[in-house]
């Protein structure tokens, strides 16, 4: 098969999972177990990639791992981390708005538009498991093993040392701004995106620099959409506002870590 037909296949498969994922969420009355499988999503897509094509070099078993440790990594977290919670405030406000008819526009608006936005995210992914060309790793690879460890580092790290914060119930109320959220407000989400750049650059020793688009497109989606923009609002207003925020928001970098401003 062609490139763009493997690519399609992989849409397809995320497709049916989002489905399955959907009919779930009807059963249960709860759309946020879309958030649990956001991170199986790219797994999915990136076994479906490496047995089409059946190319099985070491660039295919490389990204395969790393995706894997980081998509299950995910969704395990958030699966933990919401257990027993219900359903996410956004999706109550959508189905308060729509209480007829909100099982069928979730499938479109929540699951399928999410399964969609993950299949263009994955297309380093693609081509990291479908090109044979370099057979072996070259410095593109071991540098984007390098950013990964970096990224994973920050996102799992931030996660765990935010989870163990909000665990002491003399925190309550509080800015969580130890570790490595002293020099960025968001490592998870900073993670996230460095961890995204490392399949470029692995996509980018088979010389698919076009998969960048991928890669730019989990940034902006996590910057600007769900991830920092949205947390950083609902941080910063009414109830939700934690004590020492503002002055949290002033000495600390919002994305890219770096040393707190005096």
């Amino acid at each position: 098969m062609a490139t763009w037909q493997i690519w399609l296949v992989g849409l397809g498969t995320i497709s049916v999972m989002m489905v399955l994922t959907w009919i779930a969420s009807v059963v249960r009355q709860d759309a946020s177990v879309v958030d649990r499988v956001w991170g199986l999503a790219f797994v999915v897509g990136a076994w479906t990639y490496a047995i089409a094509a059946d190319t099985w070099v070491a660039r295919t078993w490389l990204v395969l791992a790393l995706v894997t440790i980081w998509g299950l990594r995910l969704s395990i977290y958030i699966t933990w981390r919401n257990w027993g919670d219900g359903e996410d405030k956004r999706y109550q406000a959508m189905r308060q708005r729509n209480p007829d008819s909100f099982a069928a526009r979730s499938l479109v608006t929540i699951f399928l538009l999410q399964g969609v936005l993950a299949w263009f995210i994955s297309l380093p992914l693609l081509a990291a498991t479908v090109y044979d060309v370099p057979v072996g790793l070259i410095w593109l690879d071991y540098l984007g093993i390098a950013v990964w460890v970096v990224g994973f580092v920050f996102e799992a790290g931030g996660d765990w040392q935010l989870s163990r914060f909000l665990a002491d119930p003399d925190n309550r109320g509080k800015v969580m701004d130890r570790g490595l959220w002293r020099y960025t407000r968001h490592p998870n989400y900073f993670g996230d995106t460095t961890v995204w750049w490392s399949f470029f650059l692995i996509a980018l020793s088979t010389g698919a620099w076009w998969t960048f688009v991928g890669s730019l497109a989990m940034t902006l989606f996590i910057v600007k959409v769900s991830g920092v923009a949205l947390t950083d609002k609902n941080m910063g207003k009414g109830s939700s506002k934690r004590e020492g925020f503002d002055e949290y928001v002033r000495r600390t970098n919002a994305f890219v870590p770096w040393f707190p401003k005096d």
